[in-house]
């Protein structure tokens, strides 16, 4: 064999591997993504089995526990109220009236179901894209977002 064909051979071998481990790296980070969703584009963005994350405001007067321990309250963007169901410890600094990140999967008619619950960590920290949407929906109440 010649020497060109051997590189030929090499190169065309080191391409194959490259996309099958592109095509693999693809693959596995696709089922890992969560995106991140206003309550007001939930229903056109969920979609069944996928994980999203839900950010907006705690409305205020909703939150309960029932019973078994399991919390409930509704979050808001200024146009749309979505209910969450949440079965953890809810962070220190979760209050009504506060900005949230739910991290969970939505069905169409049923409760937002909350894995994971996040609460701004101070007084000046809102998710960029609920802090768009409240100003672009004139509900902002603080400086400019971040």
């Amino acid at each position: 064999m010649r020497r060109r064909d051997q590189r030929l051979m090499l190169v065309s071998a080191a391409a194959a591997v490259l996309v099958v481990a592109v095509t693999l790296t693809i693959f596995g980070l696709r089922s890992s993504v969560v995106y991140f969703v206003a309550p007001s584009d939930l229903a056109e963005k969920a979609q069944a089995g996928h994980r999203l994350r839900l950010g907006g405001l705690v409305v205020d007067g909703t939150y309960r526990t029932d019973e078994a321990g399991v919390h409930f309250f509704h979050v808001t963007d200024g146009q749309t109220e979505v209910e969450v169901r949440y079965d953890g410890v809810l962070p220190d600094l979760f209050r009504e009236g506060q900005g949230v990140v739910c991290e969970g999967q939505y069905t169409p008619g049923q409760a937002f179901v909350a894995e994971r619950v996040l609460a701004k960590h101070d007084e000046n920290y809102m998710p960029r894209e609920v802090a768009e949407a409240l100003k672009q929906r004139g509900e902002w109440k603080g400086a400019s977002p971040p």
